[in-house]
């Protein structure tokens, strides 16, 4: 079989577009043509693909003598290589086709003339990569939870930063639990501040062992069959008091202007809680406040919580008017009526301390059943203990 050799390439004739000879020269020996490699010329670029024709050695006869003609094609590259990134087409021998897209004027060589590369160079070299589509990667659990989020704002749901607020004062509501409960009073209204920063503030953990035990004067109490109106106010059950209810201490008249009930106890004797408490609210005429405490503990049903109980409201905001003459306070108080006093507040917001506490000893019973109704509605509305920060505690013995 007779075998055709490509003439030098020199001599072939060679139709380009957009582009000078130096360099379709460069990109002929870059592509691999034929008639243009070298014995002594280094290996094309890896991601350069042979023309599909049969290679054969070059001559000496086809490259000048004194340079090579790698050195020729580049000094024709460096002297006007075109835009990077553009798009030739080459036709070779009226046949051949190929489509290069040129690459930047720092196009690679062979790797045995090129030198080490540093490592700002390795880290710069991605930036020179052809730029990609970036592809977002989605968290299916964070698109549901912004989609809920963005629902609820739209329908008017409370965010945990708004939880609590009324919606017509826009204000927060204090509670016993939750991010409204007893630690954040203080920071609720600056009137509330007292609750965080006071040094005299109720309830307390009485230590018998370290109260001032002496003789001190006996509670006065002057009860008398009276009327009120019963109201469910969102955190206790509370008894509005019409009448001439008071008690004497200390040479002042205090006149009963409320009771309220917490479960369980606020007060705590040697660190023992008990069931509930009664807290009965008397002010003198120079608007002091003096608080006398029954702890309630399971036993006997008691007759003037049976009646309150038979007139409690349910809803918040209830007010509910019972008869007349039906409370008489002195079926609430114990037969003993020793008592512990210390200074102390208001155990819920606002806290106001300078309020006078009388804790009786003994507890006064009430029936479980009692009990359960009242926890069925405030299952816990009790403030925790607070500092007693070395306030003297009375034990009237």
């Amino acid at each position: 079989m007779k075998t055709t050799h490509p003439k030098p390439i020199a001599h072939s004739p060679l139709v380009l577009s957009h582009v000078s000879l130096a360099s379709c020269l460069a990109i002929s020996l870059a592509a691999g043509l034929p008639g243009m490699a070298r014995a002594n010329d280094p290996a094309p670029a890896a991601h350069s693909a042979p023309a599909a024709v049969t290679k054969k050695p070059a001559t000496a006869a086809s490259a000048p003598a004194s340079r090579s003609m790698a050195d020729q094609v580049r000094d024709a590259v460096d002297s006007g290589a075109p835009a990077a990134n553009k798009r030739l087409t080459l036709v070779v021998n009226g046949k051949e086709k190929k489509y290069i897209t040129m690459p930047p004027k720092e196009a690679p060589v062979p790797a045995e003339a090129q030198p080490k590369a540093t490592e700002a160079a390795q880290a710069a070299a991605p930036a020179q990569a052809p730029v990609k589509h970036a592809v977002a990667v989605v968290n299916p659990k964070a698109s549901r939870q912004y989609a809920r989020a963005k629902a609820a704002a739209q329908v008017g749901h409370e965010t945990p930063a708004t939880a609590g607020a009324t919606h017509a004062g826009g204000e927060a509501h204090w509670s016993y639990e939750g991010l409204n409960g007893p630690p954040a009073w203080g920071k609720l209204k600056p009137e509330f501040n007292v609750c965080a920063i006071g040094k005299r503030q109720s309830p307390i953990n009485i230590e018998a062992t370290n109260t001032l035990q002496g003789p001190a004067e006996a509670l006065q109490f002057n009860y008398q069959p009276s009327d009120g109106t019963v109201v469910n106010n969102g955190h206790t059950i509370q008894v509005d008091l019409n009448g001439e209810n008071s008690v004497t201490v200390r040479g002042s008249v205090y006149r009963l202007v409320q009771f309220h009930f917490h479960h369980p106890s606020e007060e705590r004797v040697n660190y023992q809680g008990f069931a509930m408490v009664a807290h009965l609210v008397h002010k003198n005429v120079e608007g002091q406040l003096a608080v006398v405490a029954v702890l309630l503990d399971p036993g006997v049903a008691n007759a003037l919580i049976n009646k309150v109980w038979t007139y409690m409201p349910l809803d918040t905001g209830d007010r509910v008017r019972m008869p007349t003459g039906v409370i008489d306070m002195n079926e609430l108080l114990p037969k003993d009526q020793r008592y512990y006093q210390f200074m102390g507040s208001l155990t819920t917001p606002p806290c106001s301390e300078g309020v006078l506490w009388m804790v009786l000893k003994q507890p006064t019973t009430v029936s479980r059943e009692q009990i359960k109704l009242f926890s069925q509605l405030f299952p816990n509305n009790a403030r925790p203990v607070q500092p007693t920060n070395g306030r003297p505690v009375r034990d009237a013995q």
